[in-house]
């Protein structure tokens, strides 16, 4: 099993290296926000609104790992060639991982924002959930960044993390996790209730990915420059990746920061209502397209070490 594993996770990770999200093929996540979307229209009202999203994402979560799981002793049978096994479980992988497709977008905002700052706006409403009608930017390639470091931890190193543990099955329930909680994870007046649960599974959920995302880029700037720093760079993530608003985001933000020295954070607007989060680092120097540059090379090679681990495990498992 170990080892079918491997080549799933290999076949699964090249093929979003060299690809990314491929637009014309039907894809988990999207299936995923139709149902979630579907219970939140239907069930986000009225009494109870607590009690009915802790059921919408239990059961939606424990419901997507039985059918994995079910369909993976289905492909272990004996009269199926393990290749069927391999085959399916890296399409799994390929569709769970964001890497190719976050630092694509991320670029494209750097570069409509050198175009003009409202090609800029609506590139980054791509892949925030803020309000962008308003940013500098400044705020807009802020907002990029930001969006880098914690999706390589939500979108990379997390459902790898949970694929070592749990394979494939538990690979596509984290990213129903992490789909539940971009839906209806927000503590606003609409959804504080109903994704209350939400909210608080992906924090468990990319507890141990987001600590160990903020050391892989550390990492990956001490192999990619020097490392000169790194003891100061600790200290750095240390002080100000528990002093942002969400108990994980803050740990790869702050690592980022700490290596391009750079400040993020600040009060953004979230449907309407201000959100403020305290401030990660003190430098609030003007971002530039060196910047995203480096940022995209620390991520391929966190992403790297992070699918070199993670095959060492199999491997030794066997």
């Amino acid at each position: 099993m170990g080892i079918l594993s491997l080549f799933s996770l290999f076949i699964g990770w090249l093929l979003d290296l060299v690809f990314g999200d491929p637009p014309r093929l039907p894809h988990p996540v999207v299936a995923f926000g139709r149902w979630i979307a579907f219970c939140e229209h239907h069930l986000n009202r009225g009494r109870h609104r607590m009690a009915k999203g802790a059921a919408v994402a239990l059961l939606s979560i424990g419901g997507v790992f039985a059918v994995a799981w079910a369909a993976n002793v289905l492909l272990m049978h004996p009269a199926l060639h393990p290749a069927a096994y391999v085959g399916v479980n890296a399409v799994i992988v390929f569709f769970c991982l964001a890497g190719h497709t976050l630092r694509r977008e991320v670029a494209d905002v750097f570069r409509a924002v050198d175009c003009s700052l409202d090609d800029g706006r609506r590139q980054v409403a791509r892949i925030v959930g803020r309000d962008t009608a308003t940013l500098t930017a400044q705020e807009v390639r802020t907002a990029a960044l930001e969006t880098l470091a914690e999706n390589l931890s939500d979108g990379i190193v997390a459902p790898l993390f949970w694929f070592a543990l749990l394979g494939s099955p538990g690979m596509l329930a984290y990213k129903m996790v992490n789909t539940l909680d971009s839906m209806i994870g927000y503590r606003t007046e609409r959804y504080r209730a109903f994704g209350c649960w939400a909210a608080r599974i992906d924090d468990i959920a990319n507890y141990v990915p987001a600590r160990a995302t903020a050391l892989l880029i550390l990492l990956a700037h001490a192999l990619c420059h020097t490392p000169r720093g790194f003891t100061r760079q600790l200290r750095f993530v240390a002080s100000y990746g528990p002093a942002h608003a969400s108990p994980n985001s803050g740990w790869p933000e702050a690592a980022l920061a700490a290596v391009l020295d750079c400040r993020f954070g600040g009060t953004h607007d979230y449907f309407g209502q201000a959100v403020e989060k305290p401030y990660i680092g003190t430098n609030d120097r003007p971002l530039t397209t060196t910047d995203m540059l480096l940022s995209i090379r620390l991520a391929i090679v966190a992403e790297t070490i992070t699918v070199a681990i993670i095959a060492a495990s199999l491997w030794l498992r066997g």
